[in-house]
């Protein structure tokens, strides 16, 4: 088991982040104790290189679950500083944060059953609305990744009711990873607002795998279009 100091530990988990294929990172922190590495990946949230924060928010993922199967509490108490790195008094802005809650989400029921509702509150006028649009992407893919895994959970916090009105936001990128979310979960109510956008062929960011692929908007669109089984020749020939 690894022995370094905080800050040799620092640099070892930045280093596996940049070097590491995501399989063999995974692996690699599995040497570690879960609350050993929380802090240097929460730390790699914020870095400069997007590839790497997304790497951190998906590592942060996999051992805040190991984390959880232990000792859920320890896990809440990681949700908790999660959510105060979103809050205003923070004095941050809580880069990668969404995208680490939605990857934890997604890979431990037992805090998804818990947490869900506060990363959908992000999203709610009403609730812990974030203004800021790059924030407001991470929201929405977080909550597309926790679609992925668990969409009924999703529709019983009520998530699209509050994702639906995203698909008229000013910003690209929010656009697209609303289309995507409620595509996974197969929300028919959006369908003819979701057709809309099927002609758009700008390039947006879009998370796949540990990292950001550029992908045409139309075809983030075909991809719902065909989960929702509607207009299947219009998705087909979208792209």
């Amino acid at each position: 088991m690894p022995s370094s100091s905080g800050r040799a530990l620092k640099w070892e988990v930045l280093s596996l982040l940049k070097e590491r294929d995501l399989p063999d990172l995974l692996k690699q922190l599995t040497k570690y104790p879960p609350q050993r590495v929380i802090n240097p990946l929460i730390g790699a949230l914020c870095h400069r290189e997007e590839a790497v924060r997304l790497r951190a928010a998906i590592a942060l993922g996999e051992v805040v679950s190991r984390l959880a199967q232990k000792d859920l509490e320890a896990a809440r108490v990681v949700m908790r500083r999660l959510m105060w790195m979103l809050n205003e008094e923070s004095g941050g802005i809580g880069w990668g944060v969404p995208l680490a809650m939605g990857e934890i989400l997604a890979r431990s029921p037992s805090l998804a059953a818990e947490y869900a509702h506060i990363l959908i509150s992000y999203l709610r006028e009403d609730g812990n609305l974030l203004e800021f649009e790059p924030l407001q992407r991470e929201v929405l893919w977080g909550l597309a990744r926790l679609a992925r895994e668990n969409p009924k959970l999703m529709r019983q916090k009520g998530a699209l009711r509050y994702i639906r009105p995203f698909l008229d936001s000013p910003d690209l990128q929010v656009r697209a990873a609303a289309v995507s979310a409620l595509g996974l979960l197969a929300d028919s109510d959006s369908v003819s607002k979701i057709k809309q956008l099927i002609g758009d062929q700008t390039g947006v960011p879009v998370p796949e795998g540990d990292q950001w692929r550029i992908r045409p908007l139309g075809s983030l669109v075909q991809e719902a279009l065909l989960r929702l089984g509607s207009d299947s020749a219009a998705a087909k020939d979208a792209i």
